[in-house]
């Protein structure tokens, strides 16, 4: 039987919440490294800043930030390269299937909304676990030059609200980064911060001003049973969800 189905909508950031892309960001990173003539990065040294992008890469890579000179060009190496390899080793992280899935059930829209520009995100989820054609089912996926300005902005998610018909106060957006939540929080969505992805290297997440903490994407489904009111207040950051709907146990 399927569940109720509220009148709101999901919404993941892609990177390091939907999928885990850190190896292909990682490979990409070391050929640009390896290119140049310096010796490679550790995955676990590289994973922590690939929610920030190229922007990221860059930083740990090169020491190099936005203005820097060199950094546009740099850029523009190491977008070809990720470009080339994108789907080697990414994958929706554990749970991810399994939750879009519930939420289809419900009747509910998901869609994505990264940073990421569109010709990667495009070919990203269309290679993906192919299978399960995730692009086709995405009721959205709005890229990090689709609106105006990016996110930590609020422009990308009111314009998936657009698409997909659907009030902000009525939607939930899913991220691992503090820009993430930044961006829900002045867009009027609620916001889960993802602590099961590379989180960046800036306050934890409990002080991100996020409505919950989720620790494996099923976890969502926990807050999507709240009711709630319009005009209501959320949670706090960081408090919990009522009591869990599914077994404690989880992949690793």
């Amino acid at each position: 039987m399927h569940e109720r189905a509220p009148d709101g909508a999901v919404l993941f950031d892609l990177d390091g919440t939907f999928a885990d892309t850190a190896p292909d960001m990682a490979g990409a990173l070391n050929r640009l490294l390896a290119t140049h003539g310096r010796p490679p990065l550790r995955l676990a040294t590289i994973r922590p800043h690939v929610s920030s992008g190229a922007r990221g890469m860059l930083q740990i890579g090169f020491g190099l930030a936005p203005g820097d000179t060199g950094f546009e060009r740099l850029r523009a190496e190491f977008l070809d390269l990720y470009a080339r390899a994108i789907c080697q080793g990414t994958l929706p992280f554990p749970g991810i299937l399994e939750l879009v899935e519930r939420i289809e059930q419900r009747r509910v829209p998901w869609g994505i909304v990264t940073n990421k520009p569109a010709r990667l995100t495009e070919a990203l989820m269309a290679g993906m676990t192919p299978q399960h054609r995730l692009a086709e089912r995405a009721a959205c996926i709005v890229s990090g030059d689709t609106a105006p300005r990016p996110k930590p902005h609020p422009d990308p998610l009111l314009h998936a609200c657009r698409l997909i018909d659907r009030p902000p106060e009525r939607c939930w957006y899913i991220g691992d980064d503090p820009r993430d939540i930044a961006a829900g929080r002045s867009a009027g969505m609620r916001t889960l911060a993802a602590t099961y992805g590379y989180l960046g290297v800036a306050a934890p997440p409990g002080r991100w001003g996020a409505d919950g903490l989720i620790a494996h994407p099923l976890d969502v489904l926990q807050w999507l049973n709240q009711p709630r009111a319009p005009g209501a207040v959320t949670a706090g950051p960081g408090t919990a969800p009522p009591a869990p709907t599914r077994a404690a146990s989880r992949p690793a």
